[in-house]
């Protein structure tokens, strides 16, 4: 009987251990959404997946400069926001639809520089480099200094031969 007391006790305190760790987890991350929780979990166990037909749909929109259905395409394949790449195109997407010859939609930049900054959170040494010959900025360090470019003020930005650069 006293066996069986301490097995009961032992079980109990691995469950307590096991859910403080959970809260704890929840706590630090703070994900938004059910798909973020599971999302989360799975990536913590490496067994995360990335919806291949959904970020190919997603790249296919992203390609033809339908940036909101790219989006949403792409948010489908990585419900959780775990993958680094996949929200790189997200971020991307922001800069592409935001960027304008004579101003930049701060929103959208502002949007694209949060999603930036959470999948660096995400990546191997903060570093994401995608192998896509179709972009102009290949890593995630020159699409941040190109959103925080494009969110700060200065002389610059009235500066009329800005009209002919070229978006990235």
């Amino acid at each position: 009987m006293r066996n069986r007391e301490g097995t009961v006790r032992a079980a109990g305190a691995g469950l307590a251990i096991g859910y403080a760790v959970f809260i704890g987890w929840l706590y630090i991350r703070q994900p938004q959404s059910v798909a973020e929780v599971r999302g989360g979990l799975s990536a913590s166990f490496g067994t995360y997946r990335v919806d291949p037909q959904a970020f190919e749909e997603g790249l296919v929109f992203f390609r033809r400069d339908e940036f909101p259905a790219a989006r949403a395409a792409l948010e489908r394949a990585d419900p959780a926001q775990q993958d680094p790449r996949t929200q790189f195109y997200i971020a991307y997407s922001y800069y592409r639809q935001g960027w304008g010859r004579l101003y930049q939609d701060d929103a959208l930049f502002a949007q694209g520089l949060e999603t930036l900054t959470r999948a660096m959170a995400r990546a191997p040494r903060g570093r994401i480099v995608v192998d896509d010959e179709n972009l102009g900025m290949r890593s995630a360090d020159e699409l941040k200094a190109e959103l925080e470019a494009g969110l700060r003020r200065d002389a610059s930005d009235f500066n009329p031969l800005r009209i002919f650069r070229q978006r990235k």
